[in-house]
């Protein structure tokens, strides 16, 4: 479980393929402190250490993993949002976010409005999720407020601490980014789907 607090970013170091399988080697300021089968959440996607060799990393993507996120895009030097997962004993900022990711979109839009940023994503047109005005969204790992929402696209501000402390300065239009609806949203649509199914019988 994660809050979608960015701790830091990693970089990609080595990315090599084992069937259908990549194995990641990244780095951060704190792989010291990771640990051999920890949770760690990657551009939002909870992968498990597998790997500690000095200052770097390895995790696995199966290829699961890998059809549903942008992972699949990651280089070597790719920038990667960061957070360990979360530890109940302060307070909990952000929100709860399981590290799943539920699908990617697409960058759309980016405005620098006097050093805050507003950017759109464009959602699949099939897409089963929803968003709403104020509601949560975790992009790329982040936990934000959903700003403007229409049926396929979505916007979010970002303040300047956000956009330079995290890879949002890196995206720009056409990037592709993870997305993870909010837990009790996706339970009520969900809820919501299956009364409406049973309402047909």
């Amino acid at each position: 479980m994660f809050t979608g607090i960015i701790e830091g970013t990693g970089k990609v170091q080595n990315i090599e393929r084992n069937g259908s399988n990549i194995d990641f080697t990244l780095s951060c300021d704190f792989t010291n402190e990771l640990k051999i089968d920890q949770s760690l959440a990657h551009n939002g996607c909870c992968l498990t250490v597998v790997e500690i060799n000095g200052d770097k990393y390895k995790v696995t993507a199966i290829d699961e993993t890998l059809i549903k996120t942008s992972l699949k895009e990651w280089e070597v030097g790719s920038e990667v949002n960061l957070e360990r997962c979360l530890k109940f004993e302060g307070r909990l900022d952000g929100h709860l976010v399981q590290g799943h990711v539920d699908e990617t979109a697409i960058v759309s839009n980016i405005q620098n409005r006097d050093g805050s940023y507003f950017i759109t994503f464009k959602m699949d047109e099939n897409s089963k999720f929803v968003t709403v005005p104020q509601g949560s969204i975790t992009v790329n790992g982040i936990s934000l407020t959903v700003a403007e929402s229409n049926d396929n696209d979505f916007s979010v501000a970002i303040i300047p601490y956000t956009w330079e402390f995290t890879n949002m300065k890196n995206l720009k239009i056409g990037s592709e980014v993870n997305l993870e609806f909010d837990i009790i949203g996706k339970y009520i649509t969900k809820l919501m789907q299956r009364d409406h199914a049973a309402n047909k019988i």
